[in-house]
């Protein structure tokens, strides 16, 4: 069993369960979603949630959930659990789960009685596709099954209400049924490992709630469609095996695909291991492209996530074939220099002033560890077409400015990673000269001059003497003695002093144009007053913008989501220059930092790592309930730890 515990006496507690939940992807991008008794709380949730790009690019629900009635001596005890209005829950499965494990699907076990039936999730790896096994493990009577599918079949930002446009025939396949709600919708094909009966009773379920959704101030009721209901015997010791698909499948290979699939799963039994199967969850390929998506279960691809995350995902594991694919991706799509930041393949928006510079941050990681790469001849024409647009200027008035900082700033468009919104203005808009991507723009020439050396004469001579003028123009704009840190950003004579996460990334970098002395003391106001057991905060509690808490409306959380919420994905660059100014009298802070994650795989989301935490304690897991670069940064710091300890050994200490 899993290393992963969960109080068994709490399981039947619906505050301690609903809000702890499960996620898995696959490589075709689809995703199984719900809490770890089956209740789902978000409409995000589902047993199988699909893209379709041929509808608008998005991911849609298909397959709600799936209801369990254990039937004997005609009494009906139904498994399932959904949530009305005024808390009532109806029918009330959760009372009947004795435990939980996430070893490698999502296994729950039933007692009803003298039963005790199992039930464990596998989503197929490259297929739009859910598993779901049901085993009989005891019973003293003759059993019955019955299994009721709610349908959804739509895009997972929305929820779907009774109407009369719904399709509510259904077609009989081999073992199963398909059943279509809407065109241009492909069918949902529902099949058992075995012959099954199936009893056609079209209705709908009115107001399911999602209690996740209204608390974030959505729309949360819902109407599911159920077609009608599945019904068979089964057998003390005897498993079936349940199918939902975009394609009808051959019932009797259900069992061995089922095993197939589980025995690919990373075992989570250890807390590295939770997060190397948490890192592939990321990774999604289709037809020429892979990519990474930045969270679960409503992020997409982000062009900034994938690079700051991708060394973490991949590198850190030794995937360095995931690592170029990804890298090759994206970078087909520039444009004026820029890569797409956020909206679909098709239609993407190009809002990130960062995402090129660290795409040299992802190239100086992937060396690392393959230095017979030739970067510059791979690259160089892409490296080249990024400096020079941002040294003549393009999108979003990103230019050189005459003292060689990167200027980047429109009217109403955050183009940091500080980007939320409130009423259509950013809460932190940081037009000027943003403090990281200036350190990111040097960082980028000085690589770009070594990968060049005796490449490139023309290159070298355009871009030799910029080094020294972007160093002495960054520490005489952004750096005060006094203060002992960084201004955050700088638009003509104003300097934003507010004590902000972003100056960590100086630090942390191949090249700085910071001093040692500059560094440890940047380090130390951070560690006083951004650092956190969950992530470094994104501003200080000191200032009065201050926000402790992300809760509330989306105007509310956005407020908060970068004025004091902890992000994990930062940490990955505070460990990296606390370590390298401490050294070893550092290592102890940091295994701290590491190993205080543990707990985490077990509060949120099961086997991964949240979005965002609260600045203020007890630091409360917020957002997306797995984010890439959050699980990305621990698998740094783990490698960093690691290497660390080697060069100890290696050097005798």
């Amino acid at each position: 069993m899993s290393y992963l515990k969960f109080d068994k006496s709490e399981l039947v507690n619906l505050e301690y369960s609903l809000v702890r939940e499960v996620i898995r992807s696959n490589r075709a991008g689809s995703y199984a979603s719900t809490t770890i008794i089956g209740c789902n709380t978000r409409k995000y949730h589902g047993l199988l949630v699909c893209p379709f790009e041929h509808i608008d690019n998005d991911k849609h629900v298909l397959l709600s959930t799936l209801d369990v009635t254990v039937i004997q001596h005609d009494k009906e005890f139904n498994l399932g659990i959904h949530k009305y209005q005024g808390d009532n829950y109806v029918p009330r499965g959760h009372k009947y789960v004795r435990d939980f494990d996430a070893l490698r699907g999502s296994f729950i076990i039933f007692r009803v009685g003298g039963v005790v039936l199992s039930r464990e999730i596998i989503l197929v790896e490259k297929e739009q596709q859910v598993l779901i096994k049901f085993t009989l493990e005891d019973a003293h009577s003759e059993t019955l099954l019955r299994f009721k599918p709610f349908l959804a079949f739509r895009n997972y930002h929305t929820l779907s209400k009774a109407n009369l446009d719904a399709n509510t025939r259904y077609t009989t396949v081999k073992n199963g049924i398909m059943s279509r709600l809407y065109e241009p919708y492909p069918g949902l094909y529902m099949q058992f490992s075995k012959k099954v009966e199936f009893v056609s009773f079209p209705d709908w379920y009115f107001n399911i709630e999602y209690m996740e959704e209204q608390k974030r101030g959505y729309d949360y009721k819902e109407d599911l469609f159920v077609p009608g209901y599945f019904e068979m015997p089964i057998r003390k010791g005897e498993t079936i095996v349940f199918s939902a698909s975009t394609e009808e499948v051959k019932p009797e290979g259900l069992k061995r695909k089922f095993v197939s699939e589980y025995n690919k799963r990373i075992p989570k039994n250890s807390f590295k291991n939770c997060l190397l199967n948490s890192a592939q969850q990321f990774i999604v390929r289709k037809d020429d492209r892979t990519e990474v998506v930045a969270g679960f279960p409503w992020f997409g691809t982000w062009g900034r996530d994938t690079f700051v995350a991708l060394p973490g995902l991949t590198l850190s594991i030794g995937d360095l074939k995931t690592a170029m694919d990804v890298i090759d991706t994206i970078v087909r799509r520039i444009h004026n220099g820029l890569f797409p930041n956020t909206g679909s393949y098709h239609t993407p928006i190009f809002n990130s002033v960062d995402a090129p510079l660290w795409f040299f941050w992802t190239l100086q990681q992937y060396e690392k560890v393959d230095p017979g790469l030739d970067i510059w001849k791979k690259y160089g024409s892409v490296i080249k077409e990024i400096l020079n647009a941002f040294r003549r200027g393009t999108s979003y008035n990103i230019h050189m400015v005459e003292n060689g900082l990167i200027y980047a700033g429109e009217e109403g468009v955050a183009l940091t990673w500080m980007d939320a919104s409130v009423g259509g203005q950013p809460v932190n808009q940081r037009a000027g000269h943003p403090v990281e991507v200036n350190a990111l723009w040097y960082n980028a020439v000085c690589q770009a001059l070594k990968w060049s050396h005796r490449r490139d004469n023309k290159f070298q001579k355009e871009w030799r003497d910029l080094p020294e003028m972007i160093k002495a123009s960054f520490i005489h704009v952004f750096w005060d003695e006094g203060r002992g840190y960084l201004a955050d950003y700088v638009c003509n004579d104003f300097k934003d002093f507010s004590v902000r996460p972003n100056q960590i990334i100086p630090v942390a970098l191949d090249f700085s144009p910071l001093t040692s002395e500059m560094k440890k003391s940047i380090l130390d106001v951070v560690e006083s007053e951004l650092l956190t057991p969950r992530g470094l905060r994104s501003l200080s509690p000191k200032n009065e913008l201050y926000r402790g808490t992300y809760s509330g409306n989306q105007d509310s959380r956005n407020r908060a989501y970068h004025q004091g919420t902890a992000w994990p994905w930062l940490l990955q660059f505070f460990v990296k220059g606390y370590l390298d100014i401490h050294k070893n009298s550092g290592l102890n802070t940091v295994k701290k930092i590491y190993e205080g994650f543990e707990d985490e795989l077990m509060s949120h989301g099961i086997g991964t790592i949240s979005e965002i935490y609260d600045g203020n304690p007890p630091h409360l897991p917020r957002g997306a309930i797995s984010q890439g670069w959050s699980v990305a940064s621990l698998l740094r710091i783990s490698e960093m730890i690691e290497n660390f300890k080697a060069n100890q050994i290696n050097s005798g200490i």
